[in-house]
């Protein structure tokens, strides 16, 4: 099999290892007054922001909470790097590549339960692309996707026998909608958009390929210089944001429709699969993550296997 291009892969995943985003960071009071939480349209963040409950949690600590939201994983860790925000939360290849590049900058604190449906790969309805195997020599979108690379190397496809097309979600869409692409590779919410309100057929999804888990990321200076008992607060709001979540199913779809600008039946599925339940950080969660730093690197794409564990503290 050939070798990957790390250089072309790290195009679409938007930080080089040499990016000076990976710098120490400043130096701020013991304890932070303002928390800055990095979330995307995807993931258990954007449903505890419509819930309020990290602010009225921290209120009487007379701490605030700053919202900022983010196109995609890979740009959040830029923006956790260069000291835009404290906490974020991607998709289970971003942390790994991004301690690959920052040894000691990261804190894992926290992650869900499996999410397989919450992403995948998409064709077009009447596409003769039926296997993963079929895309060779294919045009495909994605901005950043541990779900494709496994699929091509489980089908004996290497990255340089794809034609990879790196565009943010909604130009991928533009492009998938106007056949300037063979197949797009996407998560929630636009996956459901695309299933929802385009001709788009799931050529497969990420069951039995990959967990599609979300992991809550701390800069370490920013876990380093907070109290223990504050992430045990935030665990316990994560906790309550399930059934928060379950009590206001519909304020939380039209909150989240009217932000997005996507249709109630979009947000509905979007939400359906998605895990909001926390899971622990355990050995087997580890242990996922460490396979996938493996696979990256054998794939010449990060230039060290990290060691997870080092980075994983208790939630």
């Amino acid at each position: 099999m050939k070798r990957y291009s790390r250089r072309t892969f790290l195009t679409g995943l938007g930080m080089a290892l040499s990016c000076p985003a990976w710098m120490p960071r400043r130096a701020h009071a013991a304890r932070d007054v303002t928390v800055r939480v990095g979330y995307q349209q995807y993931g258990t963040l954007v449903v505890l922001k419509h819930s309020g409950l990290l602010e009225r949690a921290l209120a009487p600590r007379g701490m605030r909470v700053q919202w900022s939201e983010f196109i995609a994983g890979p740009q959040l860790l830029q923006a956790l790097a260069a000291d835009a925000i404290d906490i974020g939360e991607t998709g289970n290849a971003p942390p790994v590549m991004a301690q690959a590049a920052w040894p000691d900058g990261l804190a894992c604190i926290g992650c869900s339960a499996p999410a397989p449906h919450g992403e995948g790969v998409l064709v077009p309805a009447g596409s003769p692309i039926q296997t993963p195997a079929d895309l060779k020599g294919r045009r495909i979108a994605l901005n950043l996707h541990y779900l494709l690379l496994v699929l091509l190397q489980r089908a004996g496809i290497a990255w340089t026998d794809i034609h990879p097309v790196y565009l943010p979600p909604a130009a991928g869409r533009a492009a998938f909608e106007t056949g300037r692409v063979d197949a797009w590779a996407i998560w929630d919410p636009y996956l459901s958009a695309a299933l929802v309100d385009t001709q788009g057929r799931l050529l497969v999804d990420a069951q039995g390929v990959t967990t599609n888990r979300q992991f809550l990321i701390a800069s370490r200076p920013f876990a380093d210089r907070n109290p223990g008992d504050f992430f045990t607060l935030l665990a316990q709001v994560r906790q309550d944001c399930v059934q928060w979540a379950a009590d206001h199913a519909d304020t939380l779809t039209t909150d989240i429709a009217a932000g997005t600008g996507l249709s109630r039946p979009v947000i509905t599925r979007a939400l359906a699969q998605l895990a909001l339940q926390p899971a622990p950080l355990d050995p087997a969660v580890v242990t996922e993550q460490q396979d996938i730093a493996a696979t990256l690197f054998h794939a010449h794409l990060i230039p060290t296997v990290p060691d997870v564990r080092a980075i994983v503290r208790g939630a």
